[in-house]
């Protein structure tokens, strides 16, 4: 009996010791994939700060949008953008991905695939963090930004799309009119700017209400604001 019961312990010590190993060996993969995306964001910094500075000396960057629509869209998109490094795991509203992880998505893949894309996509953002800076990462993020149907076709770039739907830059268009583009980034595909559409109606609203102090959001991951729906807070 006793060697039955010594037999079974031996047994589960292996189980417990392969389990352990290949645990280990996932987490080794991770990590390494992870350190990827953040080397391969050190390769591509030279480029894509070039690419920034041109796009704020076009008058394409975060400060054009006038400083106080610029901390709408952050308070909306990012909360917490000039504080974190890349990630943020605590602010209400935030969600799984700030506006560093967001451009690393359209930088840094031909096709993300949500899952273990995302572990390369952080390492990505950290590496962007930590080789331009905020302005700089803010710029290629507005001029990456999918922002859905337009008069000739899908429109990417925040500022091409004030544009081509409004005729004018998003600091010169009304505010409701920015309040939309900014509803719009959660969904581009659903939500249609040039169209009068309920449900971003019904988005604009949300964020009006946040923007006002009447509400906050449920929790990290309250991205759609349920906690500033119909009612007050």
């Amino acid at each position: 009996m006793l060697a039955v019961d010594g037999g079974k312990a031996l047994g589960m010590v292996r189980i417990l010791k392969w389990v352990g190993l290949v645990l280990a060996v996932m987490t080794a993969c991770l990590v390494g994939y992870g350190a990827k995306g953040y080397f391969d964001a050190m390769r591509d910094a030279d480029g894509l700060r070039d690419r920034a500075e041109r796009l704020l000396e076009a008058g394409r960057g975060g400060e054009d949008l006038g400083d106080e629509r610029l901390e709408d869209l952050l308070r909306v998109q990012d909360p917490a953008y000039f504080e974190h490094g890349g990630v943020d795991f605590t602010t209400a509203g935030a969600g799984a991905t700030t506006v560093s992880q967001s451009v690393s998505k359209r930088l840094a893949f031909e096709r993300f695939r949500p899952g273990i894309g995302k572990v390369r996509q952080t390492g990505y953002a950290l590496g962007l963090e930590s080789h331009l800076d905020k302005d700089q990462i803010l710029a290629l993020w507005l001029d990456t930004l999918e922002m859905g149907r337009g008069p000739d076709g899908w429109m990417t770039g925040f500022h091409h799309a004030s544009e081509q739907v409004f005729g004018a830059s998003p600091a010169e268009i009304e505010r409701g009119d920015f309040l939309r583009m900014a509803a719009v980034l959660i969904a581009p595909g659903q939500y249609d700017l040039r169209a009068d559409d309920p449900a971003l109606a019904e988005r604009v609203g949300r964020i009006e209400r946040l923007l006002a102090g009447e509400c906050v959001p449920l929790d990290h991951g309250d991205v759609w604001l349920e906690g500033c729906g119909s009612a007050l807070q």
